[in-house]
């Protein structure tokens, strides 16, 4: 596969450094409001679509629940196979295939695991895939930046100290895309990997959606599953169901 910028920084020991922080607290929160809300029960099967080192997956698993954890990421995978089970597996998969038709009860895309790719025809391409593992009746809870609050509240510059590690960050929008140099010094040696996100707006999800034959039931705008607002929402939520035969 050709090389991308997805796959080499999130292969990288240094993207967890960096993110190390991330609040887990927080996406234990907003996955009890998800079961709450949608009504999740022990006998659904749940795919965690690009799922990282399975931070979500390992929580929902130990609420019950039967997950699939898929991610590109070679090392995400081994990582997370330390708490594979009965009721929990992970596999190596790229999102723009279908790894299994009509087998999941949800499809779960969270904390901007999206929008990665150079052509939109990719981006739709993962939402097909998407719709194509899901069962008739089945649903994708797809979570996304809110593009208009990022880009208004950009920060161009920042530096952060992690492990006696000095991350450089720079941040910027162009080309519709929102972009993040991270350079940085280990062991008298320079490194540098870019981040690049597609500033997708609620219209272009809900024709991705619509094209993939799938109904927008809900865009929720943060973790606490309130309505989604334009202007100060931090997030985009949608849940889109596929429709029975």
């Amino acid at each position: 596969m050709k090389k991308t910028w997805f796959g080499e920084w999130f292969n990288s020991p240094y993207y967890h450094i960096l993110y190390q922080k991330r609040d887990y607290r927080e996406a234990s929160i907003f996955i009890d409001h998800l079961i709450s809300k949608l009504g999740f029960n022990q006998k659904h099967q749940l795919m965690d679509l690009a799922c990282g080192k399975g931070r979500h997956s390992i929580y929902l698993n130990q609420k019950g629940f039967n997950v699939v954890g898929l991610d590109l990421s070679e090392q995400n995978i081994k990582s997370a196979k330390a708490y594979e089970n009965q009721r929990l597996k992970f596999h190596i998969h790229d999102m723009r295939e279908v790894f299994k038709e009509n087998e999941f009860d949800y499809v779960l895309n969270l904390f901007t695991s999206f929008g990665y790719f150079e052509h939109d025809s990719d981006n739709l391409k993962c939402i097909k895939a998407m719709a194509s593992a899901l069962k008739p009746g089945g649903r994708i809870i797809l979570d996304f930046l809110n593009p208009h609050v990022v880009i208004n509240q950009l920060v161009p510059e920042e530096v952060k100290v992690i492990k006696d590690i000095e991350f450089h960050i720079t941040k910027n929008y162009a080309n519709g895309f929102i972009h993040k140099d991270i350079k940085f010094n280990d062991n008298d040696e320079q490194y540098a990997y870019h981040e690049k996100v597609k500033a997708i707006t609620e219209q272009e999800f809900l024709t991705y959606f619509s094209t993939a034959g799938l109904n927008v039931e809900a865009c929720y705008g943060n973790y606490e599953l309130e309505p989604y607002q334009i202007n100060e929402s931090d997030r985009m939520i949608f849940i889109a169901k596929k429709e029975t035969d």
